[in-house]
């Protein structure tokens, strides 16, 4: 059986990425809900909807586990199909998220114990980093801003241009102005990682950013170390396949961004309405 990797769109590339490097033995199945993304500005219900219909074709295709590489879906999604689907699908099965293995590592590289989070609007208003991280480190404060347009910068290819410098300086000025004492950033968005030369660019001399792809990788291997049963029906074929529901065409261009030097070559399918 293989792994599932899901995102609303291609952001979820750059964690497959980095799973792939530390665990490159196994199969892996991507699925990008790219022709209803961005989830973000979408309702609770809807999310939802759209995550539980995506996870269970992935679960149909025979992925014992799936990795939701999605912070909007692991923020508004995960939960409910953890306890209330998941269990029609067999008892073996899991579904994972990239909220908590991201905030894990946070009580560990923060000196100050202030905390900013720079992620979509959808995830800083689930409020779901502030409760993660205050149920793994309460002494922690994190403080949240939106970036509505780092997304877009990313996904037209614009990521690398002068432009993009005016939206990344201006979210994290005004990051760093709420609180002076943030040592440490979290990129709450998997296309964030692409943004990063820029990023570093107006982060203060000493603050910290984090980017979850490392630390969700990390966490996966940990994860399959104390889960023998898991490790042992995942098939160590070292293949990985795409799967879009937008063009096949279309996705294969956009992810060799999020990917360089991987050869994609998606499939387009349909998902079925739950």
């Amino acid at each position: 059986m293989k792994i599932g990797i899901f995102d609303s769109g291609y952001g979820g590339l750059t964690i497959l990425d980095e799973i792939r490097k530390l665990l490159p033995e196994y199969d892996y199945l991507y699925l990008g809900d790219n022709a209803r993304a961005p989830y973000g500005p979408h309702s609770y219900e809807v999310i939802y909807r759209y995550t539980l219909e995506s996870v269970t074709a992935l679960l149909e295709r025979d992925c014992a586990l799936v990795v939701l590489a999605c912070n909007t879906a692991s923020a508004k999604a995960l939960r409910t199909i953890q306890q209330n689907d998941l269990p029609s699908f067999g008892a073996e099965r899991r579904v994972l998220g990239v909220i908590r293995p991201t905030v894990e590592c946070v009580p560990m590289l923060s000196r100050t114990n202030h905390v900013g989070l720079l992620a979509t609007p959808g995830t800083v208003n689930s409020g779901s980093y502030t409760m993660e991280i205050h149920n793994i480190s309460p002494n922690i404060k994190l403080t949240a801003i939106a970036c509505p347009m780092w997304v877009p910068l990313v996904e037209y290819g614009e990521h690398n241009s002068a432009g993009a410098d005016y939206f990344i300086k201006k979210r994290i000025d005004q990051l760093m102005s709420t609180d002076p004492l943030i040592d440490t950033i979290i990129l709450g968005c998997t296309h964030y990682p692409l943004l990063i030369p820029k990023i570093r660019r107006y982060v203060p001399d000493g603050v910290r950013v984090v980017s979850q792809g490392k630390y969700v990788a990390s966490s996966l291997v940990d994860y399959l170390r104390r889960h023998e049963d898991m490790r042992a029906r995942l098939s160590t074929g070292g293949t990985c396949r795409f799967l879009t529901t937008e063009s096949a065409d279309k996705f294969s261009r956009s992810a060799r961004v999020f990917m360089p030097g991987t050869y994609v070559e998606a499939e387009q399918i349909e998902l079925s309405r739950q």
